[in-house]
């Protein structure tokens, strides 16, 4: 819908023209109706209109003026004079305006503003769809020129440089120019990918936001140059002319510092900076761009929206080293953070043991600042949360199936995709929280050994229908009996269990996969469809697609 306002000094003409046209059955709504020009450029300067139609003569400000007030701050306005003068001096002037038209009041005809609001629909339509054809083809071209550099800075980096002169030159094609400057090399990477990712819907979209906030923020910073590298990492070129009075790096880490905000501000994401050494010529950039991908102990351990500089000896081993196996000084940081696993498994064990929910934070920062403070390798860290994850996870598999937990391969998958220490940090604290309700249903459910069996029979065959008398059978105890013992000993009956046990289960499948409710139902064991969504629906107090599109919404929610 195109916005009209409607602007004369006579109300019963604001009401006529109200109400001789269907404004919405022509494309158009009523965007506002003032009695004279001054008002009408108030509130057109907040919410501009598309269609100005307007008396000339008015208080405070004719409408020539306002016509003219306007234009200036939209110059594709579509304006159109209704007046009672007819002097050519007045149509001579709207022509100056460029008005598209000059209705009469005497001679007006509600079927005249008809088919000239249809000319203005028409007029508009076009423009706009020439402005998305025109907005498409700039992406196009955007998308091909960021590519070009990716392929540009990956082959600088992965490739020999074999002629310097060429490498300038294409470098120069880019808006890089080096002809007598040195260059700062800077390494962007995405803070905590994964849930970036996951905000903005897909690692695409993630890529195209960043590189949009990233061109628009480093075009404004003279002579500097952005490069797009990989789904995480983007390189910026600084070209300047070294002098007394002004500092490189000082440039970039307010240049910087204003990407950081800018990130946080239009796609709620944050992103660090190292700044590498000055370099004087092409292959000392390649060689700086090395260093900086290199520096995987410093990216690990900086905040989030870090901008620092690189550390000497910040890089990672050399692959041929890495072939060969750890080298010695690695393996030693690996033997000393080990050698202190055991205290760590064991006081989480007896946190989580002990239900104490107050006790893991500070575990969590405790252990946590035992790693920073050792700048230990972070695969080395990983592999250290993994070994502890899993372990207190196979210690409380042994009393029952433990479903509540993620998963070994999921955990597996989460920490290998965290590259800081901030972020490792935040996942083992969340992790062992909600560890919590689990641990406490495994200790509720063992204190009698026919209890946990009989809870264990019933994660064996989740997938289809548990009785009463199929798992009293398999205890080798007469059903009453078990009844009242599993009712006694947890609280709840047993049937009340299965079914409460089984729609946990439907919602970590509506959380964590794509699978119809129909196959969910099949998977836990209901031959009805329209019973598990009833007993869900019971269970919940919503039915399962209700559940899985709320779920799915809060997981977009900032």
């Amino acid at each position: 819908m195109y916005k009209v306002m409607l602007v004369d000094d006579d109300y019963p003409v604001l009401e006529f023209l109200a109400d001789a046209v269907a404004w919405n059955e022509l494309g158009f709504v009523l965007h506002g109706m003032h009695g004279d020009g001054a008002s009408a450029l108030e509130h057109a300067l907040a919410d501009m209109p598309d269609v100005l139609i307007t008396d000339i003569g008015m208080p405070k400000m004719d409408g020539l003026e306002l016509i003219r007030r306007l234009k200036e701050r939209k110059p594709d306005l579509r304006a159109a004079i209704l007046s009672c003068h007819s002097e050519f001096e007045y149509a001579k002037q709207a022509l100056r305006l460029d008005v598209s038209d000059y209705l009469l009041k005497e001679s007006f005809d509600p079927d005249d503003l008809k088919r000239l609001l249809a000319r203005f629909k028409s007029e508009l339509d076009a423009e706009r769809e020439a402005e998305e054809r025109f907005s498409r083809l700039r992406r196009m071209a955007d998308r091909s020129l960021l590519l070009l550099k990716r392929s540009f800075v990956r082959h600088t980096v992965h490739r020999p440089m074999l002629d310097e002169a060429d490498w300038l030159a294409e470098a120069r094609s880019y808006g890089l120019d080096l002809d007598g400057k040195a260059c700062l090399p800077v390494v962007a990477f995405i803070d905590r990918y994964c849930e970036a990712k996951q905000r903005l819907m897909s690692e695409d979209v993630l890529r195209f936001a960043f590189d949009n906030v990233a061109e628009e923020i480093v075009g404004a910073w003279d002579g500097a140059v952005h490069f797009p590298y990989s789904e995480k990492e983007s390189f910026i070129l600084y070209a300047f002319r070294p002098t007394l009075k002004a500092s490189a790096v000082q440039t970039a880490e307010a240049a910087l510092g204003r990407l950081v905000a800018a990130l946080g501000k239009t796609l709620k994401i944050s992103a660090s900076f190292l700044i590498g050494d000055v370099c004087r010529h092409p292959r000392d950039i390649r060689a700086a761009l090395i260093a900086l991908l290199q520096a995987d102990v410093q990216r690990f351990y900086l905040p989030d929206g870090a901008v620092a500089r690189l550390e000497s000896g910040a890089k990672a081993p050399d692959l041929a080293e890495t072939a060969r196996g750890l080298p010695d000084e690695e393996r030693a940081e690996t033997d000393r953070l080990f050698s202190c696993y055991d205290q760590a498994l064991a006081e989480f064990r007896d946190a989580l043991v002990a239900r104490r929910a107050d006790a893991i934070a500070p575990l969590v920062d405790k252990w946590m600042n035992v790693v920073r403070a050792g700048r230990f390798p972070p695969e080395t860290v990983r592999d250290w949360v993994l070994k502890l994850v899993l372990d207190l996870k196979l210690k409380f598999q042994s009393l029952q199936q433990f479903r509540s937990v993620v998963a070994s391969d999921v955990a597996h998958k989460e920490i290998l995709e965290i590259d800081s220490w901030a972020h490792l940090r935040d996942w083992m604290l969340n992790h062992f929280q909600a560890m919590f309700p689990a641990v406490e249903e495994i200790l509720r459910l063992s204190r009698k050994p026919e209890i946990l069996q009989a809870a264990q029979y019933v994660a064996l065959h989740m997938d289809r229908r548990v009785t009463l008398e199929e798992v009293s059978r398999h205890l080798h105890l007469n059903p009453s009996y078990f009844c009242r013992l599993f009712r006694k000993e947890t609280g709840e009956s047993f049937i009340d269990y299965v079914t409460r046990v089984k729609m946990e289960r439907a919602k970590e499948l509506l959380d964590q996969t794509v699978h119809p409710v129909s196959r969910i139902s099949e998977m836990l064991g209901y031959d009805n469809a329209s019973y598990f969504i009833k007993t869900f629906k019971g269970y919940t107090g919503m039915t399962p697609a209700d559940y899985r599109n709320r779920s799915k919404k809060e997981q977009k929610r900032p």
